[in-house]
């Protein structure tokens, strides 16, 4: 089935709900919404020769046009390939290629360097509004091209931190099985919501639209198209029952933002984290602050947002015996999720030891584009390999450890630096910390923690030491510290931890 025929079949039974806002302003109802993709599918096709299975960019800012972009390109039966627009122009370029898209559907902020850089590509704006207007304002067509539940619907490309992004083919069946997980795993949605979009709408973020489409919901771009805190908790309260996804440093800032003006996020249902280590102290911390408003997902590009699930009452709950331990988890398998831990042979591993995540449903992307190797070494007899190490306890809950590529080897023993960080997270003088490896001639590795400070901290790393050495095995702590006045992170809020490994590698 079309992934575009969920909004086709809401249209019908909720044609004058708002549909796209930007902030309070409402931008199209529903109605509008269809018809607008449905009229772009008919200029795809018939103005510039798209046919159903061929691959069109969408590289623009956060904005309600972005949706419409989507679902035109979806509603003619071609392949959405959403490109970040954090990216730069020359990147851009290079996924346009790699994807065999001869058109990208963009914004001119970002548009006009791409251009430059892609000159081959045909480039629709979305700020050309005559244009945009005729393309969006024709002759629709009657409903979605079919699609055959395998086909290729949105080629997602990885963030590439070691080397050339992937692009990551996800056909209409595994967007439509992420879509029911949604409402039974993660959150119900409600035709009075809001889906908030902070975060890129290439990512995660775009990912949810699908459920909140069905559901006749409203999608809400925040006035400045990204994740502000403030701005946030200025509109939720007039928007009300609104849901956005975020990275665990977005939550951070929003925690560290109500708290400063002594809200509980008043309007804001739900915010669904991931993408990131979320720390146990962080956590805790917006619980307490802001109530039980918090869901946690474990997903790949790979099993898109439908690994694993911590509900809302399981992150606020505080009456189990093993409430912590559960906290600290990223929750349990989704519906459609099979899980196991498995040695470097593939071979299930008991309870509670650590070992690579394997997952296994049909969710699971039909493989990389153009990228065979990758395939065939990443999908394995059914199973997708993480690359993420983990354990499983009893009760079926997931404890990440790390990325293998992140483990620490020191004397031979692993390290996990995220055990680590999580002790020095619940020093005061601790903001925020990451750890990573530095080579050593003796011992292989030594663990090295970079620290921004807490506001009006003072920088003494022996006291940071003596915590650490208070709290877990000495060889486990730290042997240097770092101070920096920021973490390196990408596009999508993610700590870098090459840059870090770079910075020791320079001295």
């Amino acid at each position: 089935m079309n992934i575009a025929t969920l909004l086709w079949r809401t249209v019908r039974l909720r044609p004058g709900a708002p549909a796209l806002m930007t902030g309070e302003r409402v931008e199209a109802d529903y109605a509008t919404f269809a018809a607008r993709a449905g009229a772009l599918a008919a200029a795809l096709r018939d103005r510039f020769g798209v046919a159903p299975g061929d691959r069109v960019g969408v590289f623009m800012k956060n904005r309600t046009e972005y949706l419409e972009a989507l679902y035109g390109v979806w509603w003619a039966g071609a392949v959405a390939v959403p490109i970040n627009a954090k990216l730069h122009a020359r990147e851009a370029a290079w996924i346009l290629d790699n994807a065999g898209a001869a058109l990208c559907l963009v914004s001119d902020d970002v548009g006009a360097p791409l251009a430059q850089a892609a000159p081959s590509v045909r480039l629709l704006s979305a700020d050309a509004r005559t244009e945009w207007q005729v393309l969006t304002g024709g002759e629709p067509l009657d409903r979605p091209e079919p699609r055959a539940d395998d086909d290729l619907a949105w080629l997602f490309y990885t963030s590439g931190t070691t080397g050339r992004p992937k692009g990551v083919m996800l056909s209409g069946l595994n967007l439509m099985v992420m879509t029911l997980c949604y409402p039974l795993d993660v959150d119900p949605v409600t035709p009075e919501d809001a889906a908030l979009y902070a975060a890129p709408l290439s990512h995660g973020a775009g990912l949810y639209n699908f459920v909140h489409v069905r559901a006749g919901a409203r999608h809400v771009v925040p006035p400045s198209g990204g994740f502000e805190p403030a701005e946030i908790l200025n509109l939720a309260p007039r928007l009300e029952r609104v849901s956005f996804f975020a990275a665990p440093t977005m939550v951070r800032r929003l925690v560290d933002a109500a708290k400063a003006r002594g809200g509980t996020g008043e309007g804001i249902r739900t915010v669904v984290y991931g993408g990131g280590p979320m720390y146990v102290s962080d956590i805790e911390e917006a619980v307490t602050v802001m109530g039980p408003r918090f869901v946690q997902i474990y997903g790949q590009g790979e099993s898109p947002m439908t690994i694993t699930a911590l509900p809302r009452e399981l992150v606020a709950d505080r009456s189990h015996p093993r409430w912590r331990e559960r906290l600290g988890s990223v929750g349990t398998a989704q519906s459609c999720v099979e899980l196991r831990i498995a040695d470097a042979e593939g071979r299930p591993l008991p309870d509670g030891e650590v070992g690579e995540i394997l997952v296994r449903g049909p969710q699971l992307m039909r493989g990389y584009w153009a990228n065979e190797d990758a395939t065939t070494k990443t999908l394995r007899d059914g199973w997708l390999w993480t690359g993420d190490l983990g354990r499983l306890d009893a009760d079926g809950f997931l404890t990440l450890t790390d990325r293998s590529k992140d483990v620490i080897i020191s004397g031979g023993t692993n390290i996990y630096p995220r055990e680590v960080e999580e002790v020095l997270l619940t020093h005061p003088a601790v903001h925020e910390v990451a750890v990573v490896g530095r080579p050593d001639p003796e011992w292989g590795e030594v663990v090295v923690a970079f620290v921004v400070s807490a506001s009006g901290a003072e920088w003494d790393p022996a006291a940071l030491d003596q915590h650490c050495t208070d709290q877990m095995a000495r060889f486990k702590r730290p042997k240097a510290y770092h101070r920096l006045d920021a973490l390196p992170k990408n596009n999508y809020g993610k700590v870098v931890k090459g840059d870090l490994r770079a910075r020791l590698k320079d001295g």
